[in-house]
C-alpha cells in the first residue's frame, strides 16, 4: 500500500535521548525547556522574531483573530482546509468568499478591492500548498483600507518570498505542525508576529490570560503544548534539511515522469522558493480525476482530492456561494502521495499507472 502522507520520524534513538530528560526532570508541559528550546530554535531557523508555540494550527488562527480584535467581515479564501473559515465563523466574523487564481489556486488578490466594504476588518488568507499569495499587492490593499492581515501558512514553512521568511508578511503567520506536514512535532503549531505588543499579549493569551501568577490581562485559552510534542519538533528539526532535498528529488521525478500527462500544476509565486509541501496536478476533466483515483485505489495507490468541495459552498455555517474558478478547481484538482520515505520505485509506479489511465481513456 501506497499511502497519500506519510509522517517523517527521526531515528527513534535521537527521540529517546529528549524524552529520558523528561523522565530526570518531571516536567510534562506548561512551556517547559524543551518548549522553549523548540521555539527559540524554530525562531532562529526561520530568521524570524516573535515566534510563539501552540499546541495546533487551528488555535493559532483563532488566538490571531482574537489578539487583533477583529469584528465583522474578514475577506477569505474558499480554496484550504475547512480550519481557515471555521476559525473565522468560531471567533464570531462572517467570511466573504473571494475566488482564486486558476493558476497560483491562491486567492484572487486582484478580486479583494471590490469585495470590501464599511464591515469588512481583515483579510484572512492562505498560502495553498505552500505557493505564496500575492503577499505584496494584499500588503497595499489593505494599508490603502486599514485592514488587518492574517495569513494561515500552515503549509507554508521554510517558504521564502524575495528571500524573506514567508512568517514575515502581514499582521500574524500562522503554521501548522500536525504529523502531516513536512516538518511536525506530531500535533503543533507556531504563531509569527511583527509586532512586540501584539506579541506580549499573544504570549499571555497562550496561558489563559495570566499576566502574572495572580492576575489577568487577557481573555485567554490554553494552546501550550507538551514535552513529548516539543521532542519531536526537536529532534526532526536537525534533519529539516535532508528532508527538503529528498522532497525536491520526489517532486523533479514526478515532473520527469508526468511530463506527458495532460494536467497542469500550480503556478508558483514569483521571486519565491518552492518547499515541496505537496504534489497536485489539476486534470482537464473531473472524469478523468476519477478514473485516475479508481485505478490507483485498485493497486492500493491512494490519493486525496484535496481541498473538496469548496468551503463556500459545502459547509452548513456559512451562506453558500457558488464561485466558478474555485468550483471548477475543486473538481479536478488531486494530491498524490508525497512524504519524505517515499521511493523512486514508487514515484515511478504511480506515474506509470497514471499515464496508463490517460493512454487508455484516449484509446477509446
Amino acid at each position: 500500500m501506497i499511502p497519500v502522507v506519510k509522517p517523517f520520524l527521526p531515528p527513534k534513538e535521537e527521540y529517546l535521548e529528549y524524552i529520558s530528560g523528561i523522565w530526570k526532570r518531571n516536567w510534562l508541559t506548561n512551556m517547559g525547556p524543551l518548549s522553549n528550546e523548540l521555539e527559540l530554535k524554530i525562531s532562529e531557523y526561520l530568521k524570524v522574531k516573535n515566534l510563539l508555540y501552540v499546541n495546533n494550527g487551528t488555535i493559532g488562527l483563532q488566538m490571531a483573530i482574537k489578539a487583533l480584535e477583529l469584528k465583522g467581515d474578514i475577506i477569505t479564501t474558499p480554496f484550504s482546509f475547512v480550519a481557515t473559515t471555521s476559525s473565522i465563523v468560531w471567533e464570531g466574523c462572517k467570511p466573504i468568499f473571494v475566488d482564486i487564481c486558476s493558476k497560483s489556486l491562491n486567492i484572487d488578490a486582484a478580486k479583494i478591492e471590490e469585495k470590501i466594504t464599511e464591515n469588512t476588518c481583515a483579510i484572512l488568507a492562505t498560502h495553498v500548498y505552500g505557493n505564496p499569495c500575492d503577499v505584496y499587492l494584499i500588503n497595499e490593499i489593505a494599508n490603502k483600507y486599514g485592514l488587518k492581515v492574517i495569513y494561515d501558512a500552515a503549509h507554508a514553512f521554510g517558504v521564502k518570498v524575495g528571500g524573506e521568511s514567508i512568517f514575515k508578511f502581514g499582521d500574524i503567520a500562522v503554521c501548522s505542525l500536525h504529523a502531516t506536514k513536512l516538518y511536525h512535532s506530531i500535533e503543533g503549531g507556531f504563531v509569527v508576529c511583527n509586532s512586540d505588543l501584539l506579541f506580549k499579549k499573544l504570549t499571555s493569551m497562550r496561558n489563559f490570560g495570566f499576566e502574572t501568577v495572580e492576575s489577568f490581562s487577557e481573555l485567554g485559552i490554553n494552546a501550550k503544548n507538551s514535552e513529548f510534542h516539543s521532542a519531536m519538533g526537536l529532534a526532526n528539526l536537525t534533519h529539516i534539511g535532508g528532508v527538503f532535498d529528498k522532497r525536491k528529488t520526489i517532486f523533479e521525478r514526478y515532473n520527469k515522469k508526468l511530463s506527458t500527462l495532460n494536467a497542469r500544476r500550480p503556478k508558483w509565486f514569483r521571486n519565491s522558493e518552492n518547499n515541496y509541501a505537496y504534489y497536485p496536478l489539476i486534470f482537464e476533466k473531473e472524469k478523468q480525476l476519477n478514473r485516475t483515483i479508481d485505478f490507483l485505489n485498485k493497486y492500493e495507490v491512494f490519493t486525496r482530492r484535496y481541498f473538496y468541495p469548496s468551503l463556500a459552498s459545502s459547509l452548513p455555517y456559512v451562506e453558500r456561494k457558488e464561485l466558478q474558478i474555485t468550483d471548477e478547481i475543486c473538481e479536478k484538482i488531486l494530491c498524490l502521495p508525497f512524504y519524505t520515505d517515499l521511493s523512486i520505485e514508487e514515484v515511478d509506479l504511480i506515474s506509470s499507472l497514471i499515464l496508463k489511465v490517460q493512454n487508455d481513456e484516449f484509446s477509446l
